[in-house]
């Protein structure tokens, strides 16, 4: 299968969960273990992202992250294509941050 822009895919979770108990802080923490456990890199604090080869891979880490949702708090999930991520910039400050390779996982396809 060829590669395309579009067909790759990368999903963003965002969240902002409670942390005013233990108990809060316990399932806030265990949320974000468990998206790095599936593959999610963090981004900043409470934004994660993960390459998809695909749309339909990309529809299995959803169900995941659906099932890991916590009791409490907002998350969301946004999914974009790999061409539209090409788009990005990041900045340090003023300066701007070159983008990072596409994972090395993309020569096993």
């Amino acid at each position: 299968m060829e590669l395309n822009g579009y067909r790759i895919m990368w999903l963003f979770v965002f969240f902002d969960l409670p942390t005013d108990t233990a108990k809060d802080r316990k399932n806030a923490a265990g949320f974000r273990k468990n998206l790095l456990k599936d593959g999610f890199n963090m981004m900043q604090y409470s934004v994660y992202m993960r390459h998809c080869a695909s749309s339909e891979s990309a529809d299995a880490h959803e169900k995941r992250i659906k099932r890991l949702l916590p009791p409490l708090g907002k998350v969301s999930i946004l999914r974009i294509t790999d061409k539209q991520f090409g788009n990005i910039m990041n900045f340090w400050g003023r300066a701007e941050v070159p983008k990072e390779p596409p994972p090395t996982q993309l020569e096993l396809f």
